[in-house]
């Protein structure tokens, strides 16, 4: 990349400076020259610019701000590294007074490279969000810790309970049961199950429904609004609830084609 320098003559007086290297013309300013230039180093020789169009001037010295094996890495003015077409590979996004950030780590051989949460707050999430119903793809992983989302709500399992996957793994009904209810498996109620999950992908959730001195029971399951028949642990479905207690329901959804799935389902009581 070729690097600009400005340069501004005032005290040369009656003289005429020229600034060059030892095989180039370089620059000269005459004797009544009192302006100020900007040049640049191709390498070899100091060139002159001028600043009579400062579009064709400076603009051919900055594009291209990084140049990796021939392909120009260019950042723009809305905060966006892009490639030379242009496309943008990552863009960041202000904060007013933000105070906390990524750290990218390199490291030596035996040790995986590291993003971290760091500022001055002292416990961060490190957020990463998919767009729409799109979700974080990730390759062979180890956890170490993991919380799943949890909605408490004062509701009694009664007629068709919609199970919104995409809004919780676990669903609290701190309510008694006042009926038996169909529980229906969906994304949301925008976005089907069938929409959010691919052939050979499986989710699991919990149900969990309080009962009174009459209890209740799951007596049917759907996925997306039709009928399955799940197989339930045990190798029969419930027939009662369990009175005065805490019954939990689990459900593996599999999808084994386009709309095709297969349910394990489990009741277990807690008292």
């Amino acid at each position: 990349m070729k690097k600009p320098y400005i340069i501004q003559n005032s005290t040369i007086g009656a003289y005429t400076v020229t600034v060059k290297t030892t095989s180039g013309t370089g620059v000269t300013w005459a004797a009544t020259d009192k302006g100020t230039k900007m040049v640049y180093s191709d390498g070899t020789n100091v060139v002159d610019t001028a600043f009579t169009d400062l579009s064709s001037d400076i603009t051919p010295q900055l594009s291209g701000i990084l140049d990796t094996n021939g392909n120009d890495i260019i950042v723009d003015d809305a905060g966006a590294i892009e490639d030379d077409s242009n496309n943008p590979y990552i863009r960041f996004q202000k904060t007013a007074s933000a105070v906390n950030y990524i750290d990218v780590t390199n490291q030596a051989t035996g040790s995986g490279p590291a993003i971290d949460a760091v500022g001055s707050d002292s416990n961060i999430d490190l957020n990463i969000s998919p767009k729409g119903i799109g979700r974080v793809v990730l390759g062979a992983g180890k956890i170490q810790q993991l919380a799943e989302k949890i909605t408490n709500s004062a509701t009694a399992a009664t007629g068709t309970v919609d199970y919104d996957v995409i809004t919780q793994a676990v669903l609290n009904y701190t309510t008694d049961a006042s009926g038996n209810w169909t529980l229906n498996i969906r994304g949301d109620g925008s976005n089907t199950l069938n929409s959010i999950m691919d052939t050979g992908e499986s989710i699991t959730v919990a149900h969990i429904v309080k009962q009174g001195g009459t209890a209740y029971y799951n007596s049917a399951v759907q996925v997306d609004g039709s009928g399955v028949t799940p197989e339930w642990q045990g190798g029969s479905a419930p027939t009662a609830g369990n009175i005065n207690s805490l019954d939990v329901y689990t459900y593996t959804v599999i999808k084994t084609a386009d709309a095709t799935f297969t349910v394990l389902a489990a009741q277990t009581q807690f008292a």
